[in-house]
């Protein structure tokens, strides 16, 4: 039986094999995984963000018992750091995680990120889709932990959760204007920590002000949880069940959007910078304006029409 097949049966080897070749960008991956995904219906994506130290990782498996309760296949994509020797993901959080590694119900990728800096690895979003190709009807995107640059969640997942926990100095500050855009729902981890009334009230005060003004984020669901414990968590689990219901079909146009968006700036800039290399097809237009025989808008239209084929 061919990989996609094979994917499509629940074979999670090969599954773990394209997503191989997806995070590495070898050749025909991408072609394997749009095939693989045509006429399959997406996941539900939760992705899971905020500071180091929030405890994003427990959330993550107190959460995944909970859907794996209720009878849902998981997929958990966890974003490492990577290795400075090799580059590849230092796996914290599979380890992390064990009491799910012998469960067929769920597969758990570490992926590194690999310079990237928003929170996310560059092939998230395709494993989070070979995921969904292979049966996974939740997947939970647990980021690296960058603090407030990790808004690239945005573009991939259908739900945010933006995690804190009280004691990390000021504790709203922790997550900026650009997280609670973002985020469906705001969670105060380590809720019965010294500290947690206070920041639980201080986003609440905050939510309230963004509703008074009309600012995004204004609606986001606030909850204190204990994810060592369990406290909170089944009702962080219904309000993902809620928003699961409501929220697909214009969040998810505008997810789809926002990334193709990104993927096609990426695609220019590339180009962009190939043409400007030794060789490039930008190379004559240069020498043609420092010659004064070319002005730089026209130029600039002979090249974007170069990149175009035209």
């Amino acid at each position: 039986m061919e990989r996609a097949g094979l994917i499509r049966a629940g074979n999670h080897r090969a599954l773990a094999a394209l997503m191989r070749d997806l995070d590495d960008a070898r050749p025909g991956a991408e072609a394997q995984l749009a095939r693989l995904v045509a006429g399959t219906p997406p996941p539900f994506v939760v992705g899971i963000t905020g500071p180091p130290g929030a405890g994003k990782s427990t959330l993550v498996d107190a959460l995944c018992t909970r859907f794996r309760a209720a009878g849902q296949r998981v997929g958990i994509v966890a974003v490492d750091p990577s290795s400075p020797l090799r580059g590849g993901a230092i796996l914290g959080d599979r380890v992390r995680m064990q009491k799910h590694a012998t469960d067929e119900g769920v597969f758990i990728r570490s992926v590194a990120t690999r310079g990237a800096s928003g929170g996310l690895s560059a092939s998230a979003a395709q494993v989070v889709a070979a995921l969904g190709a292979g049966g996974f009807s939740t997947v939970l995107v647990e980021t690296v932990g960058v603090g407030q640059a990790e808004l690239d969640i945005a573009t991939t997942a259908d739900v945010t959760v933006a995690v804190t926990v009280p004691g990390l100095g000021d504790d709203v500050q922790t997550l900026k204007a650009g997280l609670l855009e973002v985020a469906d729902v705001l969670v105060v981890n380590k809720g019965d920590r010294p500290g947690a009334e206070r920041t639980h009230a201080e986003l609440a005060a905050m939510l309230d002000l963004r509703h008074a003004t009309g600012s995004p984020g204004a609606g986001a669901v606030l909850l204190r949880v204990v994810a060592t414990t369990g406290e909170g968590v089944p009702e962080l689990h219904a309000a993902l069940e809620a928003l699961r219901v409501v929220a697909p079909d214009g969040r998810r146009r505008r997810r789809v959007q926002l990334r193709l968006e990104q993927l096609v700036l990426a695609r220019i800039s590339a180009a962009t910078r190939a043409a400007f290399a030794p060789g490039g097809a930008a190379v004559d237009l240069v020498d043609q304006i420092v010659a004064g025989q070319q002005d730089a808008e026209t130029a600039a239209a002979l090249l974007l029409s170069r990149l175009r084929g035209g």
